[in-house]
């Protein structure tokens, strides 16, 4: 795995680097600023890149404005976003394009180096990782209307591990149900949020995106 880091904390940025090399990983560039990370994509080509979100020079949005213009030059780049708080609207934004090979993490687990580690193979294997502490929040600021007042409590947690990025059998497994119960939980969670089958759609992302879409609102 080629990484790239975007990360303007030189402590955290040397850690992380430091971190992904004695786990064997190879990081062939470490940046502090969106306009050089991006010259480091097209240099290197990496599979992965790790990016904070607040970058200068205005420290707001430019690690999301970046990850997503890198997304667009190398199609299929893996990207890890850190944040030191939950930010909805920058986490909608970055997912807009599709949830595939993204994750969302706060800084925080990062000195948690077994989920953080998980969550970087999980993103780069085509999965997605959204920080459980993200998903609570935006599940908590949703807005009534959204379809999401009709499912149940046990529905909720599901859809918030769905989020997470875990599959099917992990959900059992954290839930301490069978997977033939997160099967009919889900199949719910479809038929009360609208999500008819549909080729051209992947329902798990859909009903993802949907409630992080209204928590913008």
């Amino acid at each position: 795995m080629r990484i790239v880091i975007a990360e303007d904390d030189p402590l955290l940025r040397e850690g992380l680097a430091l971190l992904l090399r004695a786990e064997g990983l190879d990081v062939v560039a470490t940046t502090d600023n969106p306009d050089d990370f991006l010259a480091a994509v097209d240099k290197y080509e990496p599979d992965t890149a790790v990016v904070d979100v607040r970058m200068p020079p205005t420290n707001t949005d430019e690690g999301i404005v970046a990850a997503v213009e890198a997304r667009r030059r190398r199609p299929g780049l893996a990207v890890l976003v850190l944040s030191a708080y939950v930010e909805q609207a920058f986490a909608t934004e970055l997912l807009g394009g599709g949830s595939a090979r993204l994750g969302y993490l706060l800084k925080e687990r990062v000195g948690r180096v077994t989920e953080f580690m998980e969550a970087l193979n999980r993103v780069a294997s085509g999965g997605t990782a959204i920080d459980p502490e993200v998903v609570a929040q935006l599940l908590t600021r949703t807005r009534a209307d959204s379809g999401l007042e009709r499912l149940s409590p046990r529905e909720r947690d599901v859809l918030a591990l769905m989020a997470e990025g875990l599959g099917n059998g992990a959900i059992a497994e954290r839930l301490v149900v069978t997977d033939g119960a997160v099967h009919k939980h889900i199949r719910s969670i479809f038929s009360k949020l609208d999500l008819p089958p549909d080729d051209r759609a992947d329902r798990r992302v859909t009903a993802v995106l949907r409630y992080l879409d209204e928590a913008r609102r």
